[in-house]
């Protein structure tokens, strides 16, 4: 047995395992922290080469509950932590293959090296310029970072323009902002503030990266997000892609990561919690959630991993 599954935390997770009535007793988070502490290390232990879902979103989630104090298993994020160092080598994985998209894991890895420094599991700072560098390289004329083909529906796997220009910003502002990257970012903004936001995961993607911004065409544009949001919760208090989808783990994570970030007034904070609600009560018994996928229904592994990395950090950030 590996060494971290003997840690109390991970311990948890093989009672849960074992107790059927074991997931009534502990908090959702716990069992996904849990579940993730397990997985993020197994696909570069049985594969030799790093996952933009295990070693990108789902390690976020664990750097995340360690941030929150809670009891995350160093050894969970070791391996990690030394790959997220070295930007250089992300394009040299050994593991790309013919559905590899170089400019998402690059993107994928350095959102999950700005958390990693801020839980001082990463120390060395300079590494995330070197990543912002190379994110800045696969900006668009536009200012957007596209990925996948133009104007198809973000998922775990593929985010998405308007959620990989969210994640890119987050990355470029984390790295210098207005001192090294002042242009780039002007650049994405004015992208943010003109796209044609036409779905609730668009919505609330653009609504997490506009956050804050004062001027008179960010507030529009994030009015018109946050109407498509109210008008797509689904009667179970989560959130699908469109506003009559029916809701999905992924696209519900998204909305709340949004909403946490703005000021928590009643009829916020009642979204906020019915979707949390939606979220706890599709959670799986070994602590994942079930993977979103385009069209829904599919079975993916790393479809799974975003997920659940995804619904953890919505859990996690909305508490």
């Amino acid at each position: 047995m590996n060494a971290f599954l003997l840690t109390p935390f991970a311990a948890v997770l093989a009672s849960l395992m074992t107790d059927p009535g074991g997931g009534d007793r502990v908090k959702a988070e716990d069992r996904a922290l849990a579940y993730l502490a397990r997985e993020v290390p197994h696909w570069k232990r049985e594969n030799k080469c790093y996952s933009c879902h295990n070693n990108g979103d789902a390690a976020r989630a664990l750097y995340a509950g360690v941030r929150f104090s809670y009891p995350v298993p160093p050894q969970s994020l070791e391996d990690t932590s030394r790959w997220l160092e070295q930007p250089e080598q992300w394009d040299h994985n050994g593991g790309a293959g013919p559905f590899s998209d170089k400019k998402l894991a690059t993107i994928q890895f350095a959102a999950a090296l700005v958390d990693a420094l801020d839980t001082d599991l990463v120390k060395d700072r300079l590494s995330l310029r070197r990543a912002a560098d190379r994110i800045v390289e696969h900006q668009e004329k536009d200012g957007s970072w596209q990925v996948g083909l133009p104007g198809t529906l973000g998922s775990p796997a593929t985010y998405g323009a308007c959620l990989a220009t969210f994640q890119a910003r987050r990355v470029l502002q984390a790295a210098g902002g207005a001192k090294h990257f002042r242009t780039a970012i002007a650049q994405a903004d004015q992208w943010l503030r003109k796209v044609a936001v036409n779905n609730v995961l668009d919505a609330a993607a653009v609504l997490l990266a506009l956050e804050g911004s004062p001027d008179s065409a960010a507030h529009a544009q994030r009015q018109h997000c946050l109407r498509l949001i109210r008008k797509g919760e689904s009667e179970k208090g989560g959130w699908g892609p469109y506003v009559n989808s029916a809701p999905e783990p992924f696209d519900t994570a998204i909305v709340l990561l949004a909403l946490g970030r703005l000021h928590r007034e009643e009829a916020i904070e009642a979204l906020i919690q019915r979707g949390r609600a939606y979220l706890v009560s599709v959670q799986q018994r070994d602590g994942s959630w079930q993977e979103t996928t385009r069209p829904p229904g599919a079975e993916s592994y790393a479809q799974r991993l975003s997920t659940t990395g995804w619904a953890t950090l919505a859990l996690l950030q909305t508490r």
